[in-house]
């Protein structure tokens, strides 16, 4: 038997994101932008294969070899002739839908990998039954042959993504630990080089020197034509006795895809403000340029409130182990609004995204340029949908309440998480040329009562400074600023909420914080004492400082259920969240931002770190609750998303039933002019790099004759 946090259950939720009346109320031209930008989206989307595991590519490719083949329906009848059961089929497709809807086979919130839940030897014996390998059996063999032992491996270092003995990455070579990424950094501090595009390769040469390759994301590679801003970067540099080199061209014929589909979007947009956007992100993409993609962020904030909206790029390094490298995404916004609305005002439907999360620039740009966020509601509303036969760890006369508020509440959190809190908090920086955007001898530490004596210097970021803990650290601020500002009576009444309404949206939104604390145990490793998710290690954080302001503001007890086994039990004093809680989460929240401020990055570890600490020491010995809380986990749900096609000068939009196969078909039918050239392109760029984690495989027909 696999422990249960290393399959998919057959029963987890699939919900279709229906966006067909945004896309209904769109003109023709809003919808060949939507279009090509959303192609532009799912073509950068296969990048994240090549980022989360060596392995990730073939399996994606023999995945959907076999579904491009025989639709889901006609290889379930084949795989009951072959002797699977009904059961061992789902689970079959349920790990194929995760896999293409991870972009990988780690789980893309919680970055633990996860297996099919059925006997290798019948899944081998299913795909030498298929269409596909009668087809190309040579192929797929091969394809087999380099993914299938690691499909199925729970090795220690495979169960979760991690740097060296902790974990699996790509993001750097496999012989690379956690010195090595801090030297990487400081190196890439003092060229002034942002990681976010980059990876990292470690080697020896002839000499036994060590040698590093940073690679950037880009169409072009090293000895193509470099515009002024890269010129002097793209060379090898000695630094603190070793050679680092830096190229450029990593996912370059997936890259490609992108910049064409771009160039296309182009030809639609709606103002200047779009075509220059564009235009920045076809050179950052082309180039290899960081400073490229900021422009195009300055000119995406400057497009208010477009009909079409949309963000793409390497955007949020949650997943890299040092928290300095952005996983590609992109998504597509349309109106979620009466024709006759104001297109400005909120709400929103994803037409096409990898990752649903609302977007903000980088900090220089939010300092000194201003922000902008989306929100999918069609994400938001079947996400969050709450049964209350599932809902856990709650008392029972909180349930009915909880179910009511917690739509509401969750749009309050996130609009103030988002707008008040990632868009808030000045960090003081001293530039290359001495200039200081503060005043060093009036400014005071809140904390101290002193001068401040720290700062960001150069080319440093939060990011690269704090590294590790950043992610997380900045989304605990930012939920901080959520719950202290969710207690303003003129805040809630923006969201229409006032009275016994507000009171109840109030406790709700602190309630479910302190309860999501609980539930973030489920992505804590104990084995190697590490947080694998930043949103859950924040609020489990939350909890921790809520707990420790005591006065029965927080309850949190050991129980037995219904059923018999280990349960636990959650309660927040709603009298006490104004006389207690407000004046904790006030104290928290300073000190985590003046030393996010000032750059403090021991400081900051000291704060953080200790109360991220998970022990089995009382009273709430956590570490037995994450026992129960793996015991009674709910599978995050997957989402099913729209295609859309050409036909003739106009776009149709293609939606698909809310399951497992029907996510398998819109994999299976997005990519239908050049499926077979995308996978060969994912084995060739995968090939050229195994060597750095284990022996390049042998190459399939097509890939030689290539």
């Amino acid at each position: 038997m696999v422990d249960s946090q290393y399959v998919l259950p057959n029963d987890v939720g699939l919900a279709l994101l229906d966006c067909s009346e945004a896309f209904r109320l769109l003109l023709r031209g809003e919808r060949l932008y939507a279009h090509y930008l959303s192609r532009a989206c799912w073509y950068g989307g296969l990048v994240v294969l090549l980022q989360t595991s060596p392995e990730a590519p073939a399996i994606y490719v023999l995945l959907s070899r076999l579904f491009r083949a025989q639709d889901p329906d006609q290889l379930g009848e084949l795989a009951r002739s072959t002797g699977l059961t009904d059961q061992e089929y789902q689970a079959f497709l349920v790990y194929a839908a995760g896999v293409f809807s991870n972009m990988g086979n780690y789980k893309s919130f919680g970055d633990t990998k996860f297996v099919p839940n059925l006997p290798k030897d019948k899944l081998r014996r299913l795909i030498w039954q298929s269409q596909a390998f009668q087809e190309q059996p040579e192929e797929m063999k091969l394809l087999w042959d380099r993914c299938g032992e690691l499909m199925f491996s729970l090795d220690a270092q495979q169960r979760q993504l991690g740097l060296r003995e902790k974990g699996t990455t790509t993001y750097f070579s496999g012989n690379c630990c956690l010195e090595d990424a801090q030297l990487a950094q400081k190196f890439l501090d003092s060229q002034n080089i942002s990681a976010y595009n980059t990876r990292l390769f470690k080697e020896k040469d002839k000499a036994g020197q060590t040698c590093y390759e940073v690679r950037l994301a880009s169409v072009l590679g090293t000895d193509a034509p470099v515009d002024h801003e890269l010129a002097p970067k793209l060379r090898s540099f000695e630094f603190e006795g070793c050679t680092f080199r830096v190229t450029r061209g990593d996912y370059a014929p997936l890259l490609e895809r992108v910049v064409e589909n771009l160039q296309r979007t182009k030809a639609h947009a709606a103002n200047t403000n779009q075509e220059h956007m564009l235009e920045h992100y076809i050179r950052s993409f082309t180039q290899g340029s960081i400073a490229a993609h900021k422009e195009g962020s300055r000119c995406w904030i400057r497009d208010k409130g477009p009909i079409v909206e949309s963000y793409i790029g390497f955007i949020e390094s949650y997943r890299d182990p040092y928290g300095s490298r952005g996983e590609f995404e992109g998504k597509t916004r349309g109106p979620q609004i009466p024709a006759s609305k104001d297109p400005g005002e909120p709400g929103g439907v994803g037409l096409s995204q990898v990752s649903a999360s609302p977007t903000s620039p980088d900090d220089d740009i939010r300092q000194t340029e201003g922000f902008k966020n989306v929100s999918l509601g069609n994400v938001l509303s079947v996400a969050y949908a709450t049964q209350k036969d599932k809902l856990t760890f709650l008392a029972e006369e909180d349930k009915d309440l909880y179910i009511k508020w917690k739509g509401p509440s969750f749009e309050v959190q996130v609009g103030l998480h988002e707008l008040l809190g990632h868009g808030s908090g000045k960090l003081f920086v001293q530039e290359e040329k001495g200039t200081c955007n503060f005043d060093r001898e009036a400014v005071i530490n809140p904390e101290t009562g002193e001068l401040i004596q720290s700062w960001y210097r150069g080319g440093e970021t939060w990011d690269s400074k704090f590294s590790t803990i950043a992610s997380s650290y900045e989304e605990c601020r930012a939920e901080c600023v959520g719950l202290y500002l969710c207690l303003n009576k003129d805040v809630l009444r923006i969201f229409e909420l006032e009275g016994e309404d507000a009171e109840d949206v109030i406790y709700i939104n602190w309630l479910n914080m302190v309860r999501a604390g609980l539930l973030g145990l489920e992505f804590y490793t104990p084995e190697t004492g590490t947080w694998r998710q930043a949103h859950m290690q924040a609020r489990f954080v939350i909890l921790r400082v809520l707990l420790e302001a005591g006065e029965g503001l927080v309850s949190l007890q050991h129980t037995t259920g219904a059923d018999g086994k280990p349960d636990a039990l959650i309660t927040l004093n709603r009298n006490k969240i104004l006389p207690v809680g407000k004046p904790a989460i006030e104290r928290f929240l300073r000190r985590l931002q003046v030393l996010k401020s000032t750059a403090d990055v021991a400081g900051g570890r000291a704060l953080y770190g200790g109360f991220s600490a998970v022990t089995d020491e009382g009273p709430e010995r956590f570490l037995s609750l994450r026992d129960t809380v793996l015991l009674r986990k709910e599978a995050r749900k997957m989402f099913v998303q729209a295609n859309t096609r050409l036909e003739g000068e106009d776009v149709t939009l293609v939606q698909y039933e809310g399951t497992a196969a029907g996510l398998i078909r819109s994999f299976s039918e997005r990519f239908p002019e050049d499926a077979e050239l995308l996978e060969r392109h994912l084995l060739e760029l995968s090939d050229a790099d195994s060597h750095f984690w284990h022996k390049p495989p042998k190459q399939l027909p097509s890939q030689s004759r290539a």
